[in-house]
């Protein structure tokens, strides 16, 4: 870890102030069971045969901090950490980004092709980038805006990924476009911990065979758990997913088109991105 990374890292956990780094790499979050609840079907049954003792009790973030010699981390207590790696030598075909203001934090994957028109809806300057505007947007419908979420993640034009974790509120958001361009993945560690990330060999690393890509066009939130952002008047119903040799493995998720939630969120200022998520 070099002298950049470490004052990065004093900076988040000492200093409140904006800050963004914009850079290429491997990214993971995890959070401790029950601020992030998983849907039961993501754990496989055959976990707990397949995981070696010796990572029975080691956490994910190290799993990933010993794969990527390079990488820093940023803990929030024993809530959440989110670690980068900014000196990976893969050429990735997205951008990754990250940005923390005013206690909310966001790793941002991919890209937005109407980030300008969105800056401009939303008050922000030209040089914003896409955390910068997700958690402006996230801010904005907290705080004041009726609009539910789904229908500003429809609006975003491109492909994009991101975690948002508000560090006051404890509350994560997790959402993935629908072009299938940009990859998330999510699973369940030996501690209980859910663990996301673009890097499919640290989840199962981390996850054994609990483990899933994240649906598309769908959004994670601590309040409302995984919904549609495309049909989010439709349940999500899980899908079992056997590996290469005939394991069973966490379960994907898929819009089920022959369903209907109970009830729509409620369009107030309780139905915002702080307390719902739809």
């Amino acid at each position: 870890m070099n002298i950049l990374h470490l004052f990065i890292i004093f900076l988040c956990n000492t200093i409140h102030i904006d800050i963004y780094i914009s850079c290429q790499e491997n990214m993971m979050g995890v959070f401790k069971n029950g601020l992030v609840s998983a849907p039961k079907e993501l754990n496989s049954p055959s976990s707990s045969f397949h995981q070696h003792e010796e990572d029975q009790d080691q956490h994910p973030l190290k799993h990933f901090l010993k794969s990527y010699t390079n990488a820093f981390s940023i803990s929030f207590g024993n809530d959440v950490s989110l670690a980068l790696d900014p000196s990976s030598q893969v050429q990735l075909p997205q951008q990754r980004l990250f940005c923390s203001m005013d206690d909310i934090y966001c790793i941002f994957l991919g890209g937005l092709n109407n980030l300008c028109t969105l800056n401009k809806q939303y008050g922000l300057t030209k040089v914003a980038n896409e955390p910068m505007f997700v958690i402006q947007a996230y801010k904005t419908l907290r705080d004041r805006g009726p609009y539910p979420a789904h229908s500003v993640l429809k609006e975003l034009d491109g492909s994009f990924g991101f975690i948002l974790y508000n560090v006051m509120s404890k509350t994560v958001f997790v959402s993935l476009g629908a072009n299938g361009e940009v990859k998330l993945f999510w699973g369940i560690a030996a501690d209980g911990s859910v663990v996301i990330s673009d890097n499919l060999v640290a989840i199962k690393s981390s996850c054994s065979k609990s483990f899933a890509p994240f649906p598309t066009g769908c959004m994670y939130h601590t309040e409302g758990g995984l919904i549609s952002f495309e049909h989010p008047k439709k349940k999500m119903k899980a899908i079992s997913r056997v590996d290469s040799e005939g394991i069973m493995c966490g379960a994907t998720f898929k819009v089920d088109m022959y369903s209907k939630t109970q009830t729509m969120p409620r369009v107030g200022s309780e139905a915002n991105w702080a307390t719902w998520g739809v």
